[in-house]
């Protein structure tokens, strides 16, 4: 082999290179572009809704008939719409990390004319008092995430498998990353 085809694998090797880093660039930038309109329409739908999570899923049998385990729930929060009877709410205890799906049941207006309501999955033989945070008896409007809107029956589901099935999560994202994979250009 000539010095001039030496130096010509050598030019296609470093293309190849070239090409593969460009590639890889595309790549993670296409992700990150991925992501961050992810990210975006998400804080939209913040702003729009007024929740601080415009989506939920429900995690248990609480609320049946209404809603099932792996409903997604569309939220809306707007501060100006009062609280009513019969209203299904997210909401949020302190002490507590996930928000809870429960209908409304009673309203309790106080002297300063603020509202304080009491809540009860549709599931649940008593009250959620229980669930409130320690000398809790009442909600407040601070304790509200979102009132629910509108629902995708069991598209959450793959959430509940994922947090309670750690395996499935992780089969899940193996198989997804094979196929990024096998999938590259």
């Amino acid at each position: 082999m000539g010095i001039a085809e030496t130096l010509q694998i050598d030019e296609m090797i470093r293309d190849f290179n070239r090409m593969n880093k460009r590639q890889s660039l595309y790549q993670f930038l296409s992700f990150a572009m991925i992501v961050s309109s992810a990210l975006m329409i998400w804080k939209g739908l913040m702003v729009v809704t007024g929740s601080e999570s415009p989506i939920v899923v429900v995690l248990s049998g609480s609320m049946e008939p209404a809603f099932h385990r792996g409903d997604l729930l569309f939220l809306t929060n707007y501060k100006e719409e009062p609280v009513r009877v019969g209203e299904i709410v997210v909401f949020k205890v302190e002490g507590r990390d996930i928000p809870i799906v429960h209908r409304v049941i009673k309203l309790h207006e106080k002297e300063d004319g603020t509202m304080k309501f009491l809540t009860k999955g549709d599931n649940n033989n008593v009250d959620d008092r229980g669930l409130y945070a320690p000398g809790q008896l009442w909600l407040t409007k601070k304790d509200i995430v979102g009132r629910a809107r509108g629902f995708l029956p069991y598209v959450g589901i793959i959430t509940i498998f994922m947090n309670e099935y750690p395996k499935v999560k992780w089969a899940i994202l193996s198989i997804l990353a094979i196929f990024v994979l096998l999938h590259r250009e």
